[in-house]
């Protein structure tokens, strides 16, 4: 289990003015986000339901860079001001290894739009959590990590490396899914931003109303990770996707539903609350189909985007 607990997170008592040795001129921490998830729906315990996740990794990426300064310049971490999640998880970071930060500057640079569901300020959080890790030559500890994120927000598993149903508000995996799962997705990202956070009520309720479908979803799902059957993660995708309308629908979804056979999907995806809706593929599609693609989301007012998801080589 992992631990969220306040101690995990007290001061170290006596700060380290800097990295021991030579500042690096340059360090750097990486996350990807996410296509919004597989599955997010009830984990029940003890009658109660929890929001539970199972992520969809895509290949968009945040950023974290530190650049060391000349002497006496001091640290400049003006970059956090538009940033306030990392900007707290920095601050958590340093009061738990007792550090400051050493003269330089931190900056960032992300693939990841704010507000559509594809895990930005996770990401950021985890890339600056990364980015520090190296720069003080401190081994990675995902306990700190997952420790971090639990004191700022609900989080998507972003700092996993395979797939996991994972508790977004407790910030535990409830289990480890692997990484053997590749899929391909050709999605848009629709007009608007959801609060993640204001929508978990709603969310819980939905929930609650609809307990059997979504657990025969779920259940089909790790059985469909069991058997390593990319084409059965989607279908069960799209049962999720379609709960998912009763809550925070997509205006677009019930147009992709019904074209989906002939253009050739396997499967459907959303990001429950975001913004992003799109198709999953076993299979790269092949020039043909990204021009018929493309043309169809057009046809919606959306320019379509494509990437692989997932860990498996597809």
């Amino acid at each position: 289990m992992l631990r969220t607990s306040p101690e995990l997170l007290t001061p170290g008592g006596g700060r380290r003015t800097t990295v021991p040795g030579t500042v690096p001129a340059y360090r750097s921490g990486v996350c990807n986000g996410t296509l919004g998830e597989l599955y997010q729906g009830p984990h029940w315990e003890a009658g109660v339901p929890h929001i539970a996740v199972v992520s969809l990794p895509v290949d968009k990426f945040s950023w974290c860079h530190f650049t060391a300064g000349p002497d006496g310049t001091g640290f400049d971490g003006s970059a956090l001001d538009a940033r306030p999640k990392a900007g707290r998880a920095v601050e958590l970071f340093l009061d738990h290894y007792g550090l400051t930060m050493p003269t330089g500057r931190l900056a960032f640079h992300s693939e990841l739009p704010v507000g559509k569901g594809m895990a930005s300020s996770t990401a950021d959080i985890v890339a600056a959590l990364r980015c520090l890790f190296r720069l003080f030559a401190l081994p990675y500890d995902q306990d700190a990590v997952t420790g971090i994120l639990g004191r700022i927000e609900r989080a998507d598993s972003v700092f996993l490396d395979e797939f996991a149903l994972y508790l977004s508000a407790g910030q535990r995996i409830v289990r480890p899914l692997g990484a053997t799962v590749g899929l391909h997705a050709c999605y848009i990202a629709e007009e608007g931003t959801v609060d993640t956070e204001a929508a978990g009520p709603a969310l819980l309720a939905h929930y609650s109303r609809h307990r059997g479908a979504y657990r025969e979803c779920l259940d089909g799902l790790l059985t469909a990770f069991g058997r390593n059957d990319a084409a059965a993660v989607a279908a069960a995708a799209t049962r999720s996707a379609t709960l998912s309308q009763g809550v925070l629908p997509k205006r677009t979804f019930d147009v992709l539903l019904d074209h989906r056979a002939r253009l050739g999907a396997d499967g459907l995806f959303v990001a429950h609350t975001g913004t992003v809706v799109g198709y999953l593929f076993q299979r790269r599609p092949d020039q043909r189909t990204r021009a018929e693609l493309s043309e169809f989301f057009l046809s919606l007012g959306h320019q379509c985007h494509f990437s692989h998801v997932g860990w498996g080589h597809v």
